[in-house]
C-alpha cells in the first residue's frame, strides 16, 4: 500500500508564496475591476450575517463558541485582511525556518481559503448585477439565483474542505511540542518589527481552539 509523502516545508511554503500572489491581485482593484461592483460590499455583509444566524448553535455553546467566532472574524465575512496577509508575505523565509510544516501549511490553507472565497463573492457580484435590477438589498431568493447562476460546484466543494482543513490544522497544532511557546516568546518581536495582524492571527487561533 503506497502513502503519499506530506509535502516538504519548501513546497509549502512555495504553495503560500503563490496563494499570497493569487489574493493580492484579486484584492487589487485595478488588476479586477469586479471589485467596484455596487453588489460586493452588500453580498459579504448579507453573508457574514447569515452565517452568524446558521451558527447560533456554535456560538451558544461556549465549548464551540470561540472557534466559531474565530471563523467569523478571521476567515471569513467582510473583514479587511490585507495587513495581515502582507505581513505573511513579508515574513514567509522566517516562517519556513521557525514554524512546524504542519502549521506553515494551515497557514497555506487559510489564505487559500480567503482567496477562494473572495473570488467566489466576485463572480456572484457580478450575476447580481443583471438580477438584482434596482434593487438595493439582498433576500434569499435573490442570493439563491445568483448561487445558482454562478455554480462551480468543486470550487464551493473546495471551500468547505478548505474550512475543515483550517480548524484541524489549528487544533493539530495545539498538540505540537513548544508551538505554544513559540507564540508567546514571539508576541514582542512579531509587534516591534511590524508583523502585529500576523501574530494576532495566530494567537487568537490558537486560544479559539484550545
Amino acid at each position: 500500500m503506497s502513502s503519499v509523502r506530506p509535502p516538504s516545508a519548501s513546497e509549502t511554503s512555495a504553495r503560500l508564496a503563490r496563494r499570497l500572489a493569487w489574493h493580492q491581485a484579486l484584492y487589487d482593484p485595478a488588476r479586477e475591476p469586479r471589485n467596484g461592483l455596487r453588489w460586493l460590499k452588500p453580498l459579504q455583509a448579507w453573508q457574514a450575517q447569515r452565517l452568524q444566524r446558521s451558527f447560533a448553535g456554535f456560538l451558544a455553546d461556549p465549548a464551540r463558541r470561540p472557534a466559531a467566532q474565530f471563523f467569523l472574524t478571521d476567515l471569513y465575512g467582510e473583514h479587511d485582511f490585507s495587513q495581515r496577509d502582507a505581513d505573511i508575505a513579508r515574513v514567509i523565509p522566517m516562517m519556513q525556518k521557525l514554524l512546524p510544516g504542519a502549521l506553515l501549511k494551515t497557514v497555506a490553507d487559510g489564505i487559500e481559503l480567503g482567496a477562494l472565497t473572495h473570488a467566489l463573492d466576485l463572480r456572484m457580484a457580478a450575476a447580481l448585477e443583471p438580477i438584482g435590477g434596482r434593487r438595493r438589498s439582498l433576500d434569499t431568493d435573490l442570493y439563491a439565483r445568483a448561487y445558482r447562476e454562478v455554480g462551480l460546484p468543486r470550487l464551493r466543494a473546495r471551500q468547505i474542505a478548505l474550512i475543515e482543513d483550517v480548524g484541524h490544522g489549528l487544533w493539530s497544532a495545539l498538540r505540537m511540542h513548544g508551538v505554544g511557546t513559540l507564540l508567546k516568546i514571539s508576541r514582542m518581536p512579531a509587534r516591534a518589527m511590524g508583523f502585529g495582524e500576523l501574530q494576532g492571527f495566530l494567537e487568537r487561533g490558537f486560544e479559539a481552539f484550545g
